[in-house]
């Protein structure tokens, strides 16, 4: 048959991206409790257009994603990327898997067990050199510190979402930003909770008020002191309960090679 996306193309106009989205897939990820969690997720792959190809190979995509069976690691993105590059003769290539993912968490008084979700991105590329993001999004709560110190009775909170990305030199489990971006907050959230676990959470977050920015500078300080991270974007959003908008504050960093002595013990370089 005639290879039509193969013809050249006389317009001479690479394309920067080219490729499938929106393809729902069955993905095997790692799971220190667990080994495995099976979750479904959302894959866009795609890859550089050279100016003289009038297009690209699409349903390759798809043969490549089969080839690795839904098993998606940092051990293997490299080579599914490697791949794309290789069947579509692409200089570059590229693949976004997001996921929701799920975390056991016990309520604090009753110690009542249940699903937490955080909603999970890799995000991989390679031209010459790979590069992979991991991105994790948690549910957290603020409550404001003005409106503590300014109200008589109480003080507004409500619900926030934490996103930290993060470039890494060793492996970061997806659990260990769940905590930290909890942590960091005024309260975590909880999918079940008995009436002296509200209590208990009520008054946690009252008695740590929490801006936006008090959360991303609280994340930004214990990022800042692992050795295992390179470079890290921190964002949080709130749904303001009285006011009719959201409030946010994001912050990126590139760690790099900055000498941090005080950290060398504790990891060991």
């Amino acid at each position: 048959m005639k290879d039509v996306q193969g013809e050249r193309d006389t317009r001479n106009i690479p394309i920067d991206r080219v490729g499938v989205c929106g393809v729902s897939y069955p993905v095997v990820v790692m799971d220190p409790h667990d080994n495995v969690q099976h979750v479904t997720a959302a894959v866009k792959m795609s890859v550089s257009l050279p100016k003289d190809f009038r297009g690209t190979h699409m349903s390759r995509f798809i043969e490549v994603l089969e080839g690795c069976r839904g098993k998606m690691t940092l051990s293997n993105l490299e080579e599914i990327v490697d791949e794309l590059k290789e069947q579509l003769d692409a200089p570059e290539a590229e693949i976004t898997i997001a996921f929701p993912y799920f975390i056991r968490r016990a309520a604090p008084v009753s110690g009542a067990e249940s699903y937490s979700r955080t909603d999970v991105e890799f995000w991989a590329v390679k031209a010459e050199q790979f590069d992979f993001i991991l991105k994790v999004g948690v549910p957290v709560q603020t409550l404001c510190p003005c409106s503590k110190e300014i109200s008589e009775f109480g003080a507004h909170n409500q619900r926030a979402k934490v996103e930290i990305e993060v470039r890494m030199k060793r492996l970061v489990w997806i659990e260990e930003l769940f905590s930290l971006a909890e942590a960091s907050a005024s309260a975590p959230v909880r999918t079940l909770l008995k009436r002296e676990d509200e209590k208990a959470l009520t008054e946690m977050a009252f008695s740590n008020p929490r801006f936006v920015e008090d959360v991303v500078r609280e994340i930004s300080i214990k990022l800042d002191a692992d050795c295992r991270i390179k470079w890290y974007r921190v964002s949080v959003v709130s749904d303001e309960s009285i006011h009719d908008h959201q409030a946010f504050a994001c912050l990126e960093r590139s760690l790099g090679s900055r000498n941090r002595p005080e950290m060398t013990k504790r990891c060991g370089e």
